[in-house]
């Protein structure tokens, strides 16, 4: 099938985001259909990196789980390394913890390697869509426990709420979906019109 991308700033790669198909204990959308698309892939990378400062930042840390993806392909596009920040139990090495609310009201535990750099390090943030910024305040927590400065934010949207409007307060945010737009709209509604034409093999590789 082929896509039709329309203007390239109109972040044409939001149409090929999965609907959520499996009820209320998962996340309403599925960004990774663009992660499958090697066009889409790319060109969200471009556009979230065009707005990132390489020279601002020393380490991209991935939030677990599918943080990962963005944060390592952002990572090797700014000649940065990649830091995962992980579920409790899951590294086999000395851990910082903090405890953080997900977006379904658990309350979990994120963990990170201890050490993991040196204090005054600059650490950026990267997860693949913020809604309560729950799993973020756990990141952010575990950054400063061991000196290290949160250079940013990187997610494919984040949503607006009393939460997010902090983090833009406080932090530099970069989102592909953008304020102010009728995608960020519909980010906030939790219901995107391409939903009504989506097909899963829009997004299938060439």
């Amino acid at each position: 099938m082929t896509i039709d991308k329309g203007p390239r700033d109109d972040r044409w790669y939001f149409s090929i985001m999965a609907p959520n198909t499996k009820g209320d204990k998962f996340a309403w959308l599925d960004p990774t259909s663009i992660y499958i698309n090697g066009d889409a892939f790319h060109d969200l990378l471009d556009d979230l990196c065009a707005e990132i400062n390489p020279d601002e930042v020393d380490v991209v840390a991935g939030l677990d789980a599918m943080g990962f993806v963005l944060a390592s392909g952002i990572a090797t596009r700014i000649g940065c390394g990649f830091l995962p920040i992980r579920k409790a139990g899951k590294l086999c090495v000395d851990t910082d913890s903090a405890a953080m609310t997900n977006y379904s009201g658990q309350t979990q535990s994120m963990e990170m390697r201890y050490p993991a750099y040196a204090p005054g390090t600059r650490v950026l943030l990267v997860d693949q869509w913020v809604e309560t910024g729950g799993t973020m305040h756990g990141a952010v927590q575990l950054v400063e426990q061991q000196g290290g400065i949160v250079a940013g934010m990187v997610a494919v949207v984040m949503e607006d709420n009393e939460n997010t409007a902090e983090y833009r307060k406080k932090y530099k945010c970069v989102t592909a979906i953008q304020q102010n737009t009728k995608w960020q709209d519909q980010a906030n509604a939790q219901y995107l019109e391409s939903f009504k034409t989506y097909k899963p093999e829009m997004a299938f590789p060439k």
